[in-house]
């Protein structure tokens, strides 16, 4: 193919040329993008139906790649080589803080160029794109039925007949005569994928849906429900089985959700969407340890995400209570653990301190500082992520960056971090977070056991903690035990779960919704799998409140 050089600024621009052809801009800033004012409180009496105030999301990084991965084939993962990191709050589609600048519609345009150069020179990837045979450079025909194609899948939504004619001044442009330049059907292709990978509806969840009667409450449209099934379940684009399912007219049914999310459960894009949302919630999706040992660490935990919930379909809580572990040869001895009889495998941690999600390296390293493990930063995980009881930042002068110094007989790094409490400031939120730190303390930041500080075998770890309010422990076995007798990782689980579906935190007022979903999900047994299926089924699922309407008396 000749590739068709055409600059992204200038009169020759075709991304530009593709815009005004289909009446979009660049880009759209969310309404509301990047505000931080709460959701308009619901008004339903029943949170389970409850419509839940959502606005226009953007595609967080990985939901790009992904989709382009199974959409175009093309696996390079453009969104995280080219466009700026997402915030994670913890959850990377928080769309409260998402921004749109120049410098994003520059780095999404090098995205849409450097995706459909590799697209067309790829055998597999771009098979998946041209699905015709074109007769000759200018087969409108068979550009026609790309558009339509194409169009739909990246769109999520099929394109109307007028809608798809209007695409038809790209092919013309590709074949204009121009000294300069020879083209191909291949280079008109290459213009249409720009454009739609510019497209807002590429780019953007937007869910308009049609009016309910409710004041302010709108019910989603098949395709809309399509892609809100698809990347909740798959954080990736609903592939044609679904979108097949939205042209049937069945998403509208709830039985018929639940039979598609059934289906959809069992590909391996389940687990990786369900073992990545664990990843951000437990803050080990980027650890500071060697990347061989952190792919050891994530084998182990997936394994056990993906045995609990998918294989055995298991209480949930299981996550954090079992007593085995998937290990190879080399993360037993790491450990010191026995070796699995067959590596990898399975290994009881019986009569240990280990035991559950917990105890295993990927969280022990996840919330580390100063190279070593922190009391504080452990703390922090269990309040905020497990109990989802927010830590008040420290106050302006507290120097937080280092560690408590070495002063006087506080040579030991427990007799250091017990100096917080001495000041009055700061031991309203340390006794909070350190007492559960130092019950984690007898496990380093690689998840292996230790007895004493790694600097001073002088300094034994005693390795005792507490929950403040809820009782002792040592180590990860027994806090993990404590959380769940005391049922308190269930309702804030719960929580976690609806703001990562909502695309956002979870406002004081419906915190009722989550607890709503929590008593439904301990009567089903605590089984992920099967409240998941509730969730899409729900009618609170097809819903969307405006964000500006006030409740109504």
């Amino acid at each position: 193919m000749r590739m068709l050089q055409i600059p992204w600024r200038g009169p020759a621009s075709a991304i530009l040329l593709a815009l005004a052809v289909i009446g979009v801009g660049a880009c759209v800033d969310p309404p509301g993008g990047g505000s931080n004012n709460p959701p308009a409180k619901p008004i339903n009496s029943d949170p389970l139906t409850t419509a839940l105030p959502v606005e226009v999301r953007r595609l967080s990084q990985t939901e790009i790649d992904r989709t382009l991965r199974d959409v175009l084939l093309e696996p390079s993962a453009a969104g995280s080589r080219l466009l700026t990191n997402d915030t994670f709050t913890p959850y990377d589609n928080n769309y409260l803080e998402q921004q749109s600048s120049a410098a994003l519609v520059d780095a999404l345009d090098a995205l849409a160029a450097d995706v459909a150069t590799r697209v067309l020179a790829d055998e597999v990837s771009r098979a998946a794109v041209i699905v015709c045979d074109p007769a000759d450079s200018n087969d409108d025909a068979c550009f026609r039925t790309i558009v339509a194609t194409v169009g739909k899948r990246l769109l999520r939504r099929p394109l109307s007949a007028d809608e798809v004619e209007t695409y038809l001044p790209l092919l013309a442009y590709a074949n204009e005569d121009n000294a300069h330049y020879e083209t191909d059907f291949d280079d008109a292709v290459e213009v249409l994928l720009r454009a739609f990978l510019m497209d807002p509806e590429f780019l953007f969840r937007i869910e308009v849906g049609s009016p309910t009667g409710e004041p302010g409450v709108r019910r989603l449209n098949a395709y809309e429900t399509a892609s809100r099934m698809s990347y909740l379940l798959w954080g990736s684009a609903p592939d044609d089985a679904v979108l097949a399912a939205a042209d049937d007219g069945r998403l509208d049914d709830a039985d018929a959700r639940a039979a598609l999310a059934t289906t959809m459960l069992e590909d391996d894009r389940a687990k990786s969407q369900l073992e990545r949302f664990h990843a951000m919630w437990l803050g080990y999706r980027a650890i500071p340890v060697p990347a061989s040992l952190s792919s050891r660490f994530n084998t182990e935990t997936n394994a056990l995400i993906d045995r609990v919930v998918f294989e055995e379909k298991r209480d949930y809580l299981d996550v954090f209570t079992l007593s085995e572990t998937f290990l190879d040869d080399e993360l037993a001895d790491h450990y010191g653990l026995p070796r699995p009889t067959t590596s990898p495998g399975w290994v009881s941690t019986a009569g240990t301190e280990r035991g559950g999600i917990l105890s295993q390296g990927s969280v022990l390293a996840s919330f580390s500082k100063f190279t070593d493990t922190s009391p504080t930063q452990r703390g922090i995980l269990v309040q905020n992520r497990l109990l989802c009881l927010p830590i008040e930042p420290p106050p302006p002068d507290a120097n937080a960056d280092q560690p408590p110094p070495a002063e006087g007989d506080a040579v030991c790094k427990i007799d250091r971090y017990l100096a917080h409490t001495a000041s009055t400031s700061c031991n309203a939120c340390h006794s909070q977070m350190d007492p559960i730190g130092f019950g984690l303390e007898g496990y380093d930041i690689q998840g292996r056991f230790r007895t004493h500080d790694d600097d001073n075998v002088d300094c034994v770890i005693d390795g005792s903690g507490a929950l403040p309010g809820f009782g002792t422990f040592r180590g990860p076995k027994e806090l993990s035990q404590l959380l769940v007798d005391k049922e308190l990782v269930g309702p804030c689980f719960m929580e976690q779960l609806t703001s990562f579906s909502a695309g956002r935190p979870l406002s004081i007022d419906e915190l009722s919704v989550s607890e709503a979903w929590h008593e439904r999900f301990v009567q089903d047994g605590r089984r992920l799998d099967t409240l998941l299926l509730d969730m899409v089924s729900g009618e609170q699922f097809v819903t969307k409140r405006d964000v500006d309407v006030e409740d109504q008396p």
